[in-house]
C-alpha cells in the first residue's frame, strides 16, 4: 500500500530502482542521450514528469540550424554558421565549444534522418532549408514547415518504443542521491500521487528543459519550471550566464493570455515578413543591418522600445505584416491554425505579436559532453551551460545543441563508468525530504515579468528580491506543485543575484540603468548555492573533457 502523501512517513521512499543510467527528461537531449547509451550497452532509465512526448522540443517551430555534408553550399560553411552564433552570443560565447558543437550537427542530424525523421524536401530533392534571425545564409532545416520539433520528438519517441528503452512518466526529480565524497549515486522521485521512490544510479543526466514559468507569458510549456537547474544547485553543482533569458520577439498576442502563448516563428520573417507598429511603421527600420532578421535580443529590445514609446501611452504588441508570404498556409501550418483560432487569416490580417520568454541561455555549467563540476551529474539541451549559446541563443540552435550533447554525454558516461570515476551507488546517502523555500508563484510570476525581463534595474531587481523574500515560506516537497515552486524560488534568486551583478546590457541581459555594454564583464558569472542555500557568486571550477 502506498504512503499517504499527507503522512510524515512519506518522507521514506516506498520503492527503489538501480540503473547505470538516470535521464531527467524525454525531449530531444535526453531521449537521444538514452537511445545511445542503451546502445553502448547501459541500463538506462528515462524520468519524465509528464508524458514522453510532452515538454520543450515538441513546440519548437523553426527547425534545425545545420550545414549539411552532403548539401554543400558554396556561400555557407560551418565556419559561417560559427560565426553567426558568435555575433548573437554578444562575447560570451566559448568558441571553442561552439565549434565543436557546430562541427557535430551534420552527423547528429545525419543519424537522426537515418533513424526515421523526416524533414522537408525542396524542388531539387535535397533538404528545404529557411533563414532565420541572426542567420546569414539559408541553412535551418525544417519539418512540416513549422513543426520540426514535434517531428524529432515523434521520431525519438518512436525509436525508443522499438528499443524498449524503460520511461518512468508522470514522475517529478526532486534531489541527487550523494556520496560522502559528493559524487552523485542517484535521485529522489515523486510519482503524480506525491509517492516518493529512488533510483540509485552512478550517473544522473539533467535534460530537464527550461525555466520559462518564471514569467506570466512564455512559449514554453506548463511544466518548464526549472527542476532539473534547481536540482543541480541543491547538488553543489555550479551554473553560468542564467541571467540571459532569450525573449522571443514573436508570439501571438491575446489580451489578457498567461502562460504558453503560441509561438510566431521567426522563419516567417526569414520569408519576407515585416514587424510593423499600430500605424504600419517598420519596427526594425534603422535598428540592425538586418532588419527583422537580427538577433533575437535585438528585435525583442525594439519591440519593447517601440511599444513603450506609443502615441497614448504604453501598448502591448506590435504587428507582424506577413500579408506577402506566399502560401502561408501550407508553409507555417501551426501559425496559421493558431492565427486561425483568433479569427485572423495572415494572408489579409496582419498578425499581433508581442515577446515573451523563450529560452535560457545559461544553467549548469558543463563541457561539450555534459559534464558537470560534481562527480556523476550531467546535463544537456536547455538545462545545460555549455558556452554555445553566449548572451543571447542564435536561432534554431537549441534542437542542434541536444541532439550532438545528447550523444556526447551517453558516451562520456560509459567512459566514465568503464575508468571507475563514478561512485557505487549503494554508497549513496538517502537525503532527508527536502524542505525549501518556496515563494507564492503568481507572485513571483507578476514580479519577474515586471522586474527581471528585458528591461532590468537596480531599484526593480531589489523589489523582485524583497517580493520574493516575503512571499517565500518554507515547505516540504511532496507534491509535484511544490517541488515546481521551489525550484521556480530558487531559479529565480540565482537569475536576480545575477542580473544585478552584471552592471551592463548584453545580450539578452538588458540594464536601463546601465545601456552599453562594458568589456570589463566580457565574462561569464558562475553561481552556486552556499551552505544556507542561497546564490553565490563561485569561481568557475575547470571541467574536464572539453573537445
Amino acid at each position: 500500500m502506498s504512503t499517504p502523501v499527507n503522512d510524515p512517513q512519506a518522507k521514506t521512499p516506498v520503492w527503489e530502482a538501480r540503473a547505470d543510467l538516470v535521464v531527467v527528461g524525454s525531449g530531444v537531449a535526453g531521449l537521444t542521450a538514452a537511445l545511445r547509451a542503451q546502445a553502448l550497452g547501459l541500463h538506462v532509465l528515462v524520468v519524465t514528469k509528464a508524458a514522453v512526448e510532452d515538454g520543450n522540443t515538441r513546440w519548437a517551430q523553426g527547425g534545425v540550424a545545420v550545414v549539411l555534408e552532403d548539401q554543400h553550399d558554396l556561400d555557407d560553411s560551418v565556419a559561417k554558421h560559427a560565426e553567426d552564433t558568435f555575433a548573437a552570443g554578444a562575447g560570451l560565447v566559448d568558441e571553442v565549444a561552439a565549434r565543436s558543437i557546430l562541427d557535430g550537427g551534420p552527423a547528429a542530424v545525419a543519424r537522426l534522418r537515418a533513424d526515421g525523421a523526416k524533414f522537408d524536401a525542396a524542388g531539387d530533392g535535397l533538404l528545404a532549408r529557411g533563414r532565420e534571425g541572426g542567420h546569414s545564409a539559408f541553412r535551418v532545416i525544417h519539418a512540416g514547415g513549422d513543426a520540426t520539433g514535434a517531428e524529432v520528438e515523434r521520431a525519438l519517441v518512436a525509436q525508443a518504443g522499438q528499443a524498449l528503452v524503460p520511461v518512468l512518466e508522470h514522475h517529478i526529480a526532486v534531489d541527487a542521491l550523494r556520496t560522502p565524497g559528493g559524487r552523485v549515486a542517484g535521485v529522489t522521485v515523486l510519482d503524480a500521487n506525491g509517492v516518493p521512490g529512488v533510483v540509485r544510479a552512478p550517473a544522473v543526466l539533467l535534460a530537464s528543459g527550461g525555466l520559462g514559468q518564471l514569467y506570466q507569458a512564455t512559449s514554453n510549456p506548463e511544466i518548464a519550471t526549472g527542476d532539473g537547474l534547481a536540482l543541480a544547485l541543491r547538488a553543489g553543482a555550479t551554473v553560468a550566464d542564467i541571467e540571459f533569458v532569450q525573449f522571443h520577439p514573436t508570439v501571438l498576442y491575446t489580451p489578457g493570455a498567461r502562460g504558453r502563448c503560441p509561438l510566431v516563428t521567426e522563419a516567417v520573417r526569414g520569408e519576407g515578413a515585416t514587424l510593423v507598429d499600430a500605424a504600419g511603421v517598420p519596427v526594425m527600420a534603422g535598428v540592425h543591418p538586418l532588419g527583422d532578421l537580427a538577433p533575437r535580443d535585438v528585435v525583442a529590445g525594439a519591440i519593447t522600445r517601440r511599444m513603450a514609446t506609443a502615441p497614448g501611452g504604453v501598448d502591448d504588441h506590435v504587428f507582424l505584416d506577413a500579408t506577402g508570404v506566399p502560401g502561408f498556409a501550407r508553409r507555417f501550418p501551426t501559425v496559421f491554425a493558431a492565427c486561425g483560432r483568433l479569427g485572423l487569416d495572415p494572408a489579409v490580417d496582419p498578425i499581433p505579436v508581442t515577446p515573451a520568454a523563450h529560452f535560457s541561455c545559461g544553467g549548469v555549467a558543463t563541457t561539450v559532453d555534459g559534464r558537470s563540476s560534481v562527480p556523476g551529474l550531467y546535463a544537456a539541451g536547455e538545462v545545460a551551460r555549455t558556452g554555445l549559446h553566449g548572451a543571447n541563443r542564435l536561432a534554431s540552435n537549441s534542437l542542434l545543441e541536444g541532439l550532438v550533447v545528447g550523444q556526447r554525454v551517453a558516451e562520456a558516461v560509459a567512459a566514465d563508468l568503464a575508468a571507475g570515476l563514478l561512485a557505487d551507488p549503494a554508497r549513496g546517502r538517502l537525503p532527508s525530504w527536502t524542505t525549501a523555500r518556496t515563494a507564492e508563484r503568481d507572485a513571483l510570476q507578476r514580479v519577474m515579468s515586471r522586474y527581471a525581463a528585458i528591461g532590468r534595474d537596480a531599484d526593480g531587481l531589489a523589489a523582485a528580491g524583497s517580493v520574493l523574500d516575503l512571499s517565500g515560506q518554507d515547505s516540504p516537497l511532496w507534491t509535484h506543485e511544490a517541488v515546481e515552486d521551489a525550484a521556480l524560488t530558487v531559479v529565480a534568486q540565482a537569475l536576480l543575484a545575477a542580473a544585478v551583478r552584471r552592471t551592463e546590457s548584453r545580450g539578452c541581459h538588458v540594464r536601463t540603468d546601465f545601456p552599453a555594454p562594458d568589456e570589463g564583464w566580457r565574462r561569464s558569472q558562475h553561481l552556486r548555492l552556499s551552505p544556507s542555500g542561497q546564490p553565490v557568486l563561485a569561481d568557475p571550477i575547470p571541467l574536464e573533457g572539453v573537445a
